[in-house]
């Protein structure tokens, strides 16, 4: 008869080692296996452990940027590969920054960057908000589906410069214009995630969800966007990354404030230092906004 014995303990998993023996003339045998998992996995173990620590992933995610800022030193002020009107060194785009910040006439760093940073939220929300409802409603009705998911494919393809001359059109030169297109960036993602999230809940959480009496929206709220919400959150990510693209796009056309104003006013007067230096300053805004997303997405996962 074989018998498999199993100990574990903190380090290992024991199945034994291998014994054959006889007893009072009857063939009785007993195998011990031992199997240890010290290989591969006390290896991958401490590498999880290390990865796993914030500082190790803070300071590789730091890896990358600061090379970049080294070569742009070495080949601006160093070996001066580029000239400074093709590319400033990180001391001039510095002191661009130093100076829009701190002037006296005109619209200052912060102004931009405040006036950008409104519209983005205000456009996200409003996109995202009307994105959480069209798709809640193609996800969930056939009917819905059937009606609206083709036409919104075909909207979602149009750039976002193709929506700028209809909206300066209709609505004029004005912070309405501008927000709508952020929503229009902003809506396409959520909507596509939810409803793709919500047509493929699963049915037995759903027919659960019925048996305790959930119809309608008690049903959607307590059901089945909670089980979406990974989906969810990931659609508002990208909805947020949308929105600071639209947000360019809709500043560069018609604004006299913003990021992308800045952009377009420093081109026109070739001032290379403050066009590197909104490029810097839209990707730290959009990282930081996608981290608020990122925490707010660990909480969110962690109670549903």
């Amino acid at each position: 008869m074989t018998t498999l014995r199993s100990s574990t303990s903190s380090t290992e998993t024991t199945f034994g080692q291998t014994r054959v023996g006889e007893a009072d003339g009857s063939a009785a045998s007993t195998s011990h296996v031992v199997v240890s998992d010290r290989g591969s996995s006390a290896v991958e173990r401490p590498r999880r452990d290390l990865l796993g620590h914030r500082g190790v992933r803070v300071g590789l995610a730091l890896v990358v940027p600061l090379t970049l800022l080294v070569a742009w030193h070495l080949l601006t002020t160093v070996t001066g590969t580029f000239a400074p009107y093709q590319l400033p060194s990180p001391t001039a785009v510095v002191d661009a920054g130093v100076e829009l910040a701190t002037r006296a006439n005109g619209p200052t760093l912060w102004l931009h960057v405040a006036i950008s940073v409104q519209r983005v939220l205000i456009g996200f929300a409003a996109g995202a908000l009307a994105g959480l409802v069209v798709g809640a409603v193609v996800g969930l009705s056939r009917v819905g589906d059937a009606l609206l998911s083709g036409t919104i494919g075909a909207l979602r393809a149009v750039p976002s410069l193709g929506w700028v001359p209809l909206l300066i059109l209709w609505i004029g030169i004005n912070e309405d214009s501008k927000v709508l297109l952020i929503a229009i960036g902003a809506f396409f993602p959520v909507y596509t995630t939810v409803a793709s999230a919500l047509r493929h809940v699963d049915a037995h959480l759903v027919e659960a969800g019925r048996a305790y009496g959930f119809r309608g929206t008690r049903l959607l709220t307590r059901v089945q966007l909670p089980a979406a919400t990974p989906a969810v959150v990931a659609g508002l990510r990208l909805a947020l990354a949308q929105s600071w693209l639209f947000l360019v796009a809709a500043e560069l056309i018609a604004a006299s404030m913003g990021l992308g104003f800045l952009l377009t006013d420093s081109a026109n007067n070739g001032r290379v230092d403050r066009i590197l230096l909104a490029l810097v300053v839209l990707a730290v805004l959009g990282k930081t906004t996608d981290a608020l997303i990122g925490v707010a997405e660990r909480r969110l996962l962690r109670r549903f």
